[in-house]
């Protein structure tokens, strides 16, 4: 009668274990990497009244499997020093968990001019202090910096050369990475390589360039040569992608391969 019993239990127990076991790699299961995006108006989301308007942030995480979360917490007009007096940084160093990403990319606002923005403005120096911060704040948490040099402005001198348009604040980020031992992508460069390689004329079409009429969000026409219309943003963040797989950073593991997009990440904030 004891070994029924004991066996009745061994039973029930075995079908309560099996049953149990979806649960149990539900909870174990490994946590999707996060990856946060900190910048200014090159890089934030917008919400769907200004498009075509776009940051290259918002394409850069469709590009990315259902193992990562991308967390856009770039805003337009912000500087290093303005991303952390408005508090904006220390809630993502509150939320860090080991092999986070985060990927730093300022210099358009800090670069003023002072009298001009002095809200925002931030001198050589302080920017190099700043981006120093976040790099070991990330590291604090075992999490893992990458800074990104500012994109380039759409600007041709007279022989239809690309111009440099952020040379002290791009060759200052090169210097922290040096410091700290960082990795860096040079989107400064690359994007302006690209111009390059479109030409003057061929280049406008990436950026925001709206005729009157042309579009019922801007009625009366809108001309930038900073930010990126939907198709300028996708190429913006393949230029950053492809030197993720360049430098062998593991994030790049998580790049959808091939121009399949059906396992795209949906969990976009």
């Amino acid at each position: 009668m004891k070994n029924d019993l004991s066996r009745k239990y061994l039973y029930t127990y075995a079908i309560l274990l099996i049953a149990m076991l979806p649960l149990m790699a539900f909870v174990f299961q490994q946590r999707p990497v996060r990856v946060y995006l900190i910048g200014d108006s090159t890089m934030c989301n917008y919400p769907t009244k200004q498009l075509p308007l776009t940051g290259w942030g918002m394409p850069f995480a469709n590009y990315l499997d259902s193992g990562v979360v991308v967390d856009n917490r770039a805003r337009g007009g912000r500087s290093t020093r303005t991303f952390i007096s408005e508090n904006r940084w220390k809630p993502i160093v509150d939320s860090l968990k080991a092999g986070d990403y985060v990927l730093i990319q300022f210099g358009h606002n800090d670069e003023g001019p002072a009298d001009k923005y002095p809200d925002r403005y931030t001198s050589v120096p302080d920017y190099k202090i700043n981006l120093a911060k976040f790099i070991t704040e990330t590291r604090e948490k075992n999490a893992i910096p990458i800074l990104i040099t500012p994109v380039s402005r759409l600007s041709f001198d007279n022989l239809g050369n690309a111009k440099e348009t952020h040379a002290t604040y791009s060759k200052a980020v090169f210097e922290v990475a040096s410091q700290y031992n960082v990795p860096v992508i040079d989107l400064d460069t690359r994007s302006r390589m690209m111009y390059q390689q479109l030409g003057q004329e061929r280049s406008k079409l990436i950026f925001m360039k709206v005729d009157t009429g042309e579009n019922p969000n801007y009625p009366f026409g809108h001309n930038d040569n900073t930010h990126f219309n939907e198709l300028g943003a996708r190429k913006i963040a393949q230029l950053v992608l492809t030197e993720l797989k360049k430098q062998h950073i593991a994030l790049a593991d998580h790049i959808v391969k091939g121009d399949n997009q059906s396992n795209v990440n949906p969990q976009v904030k």
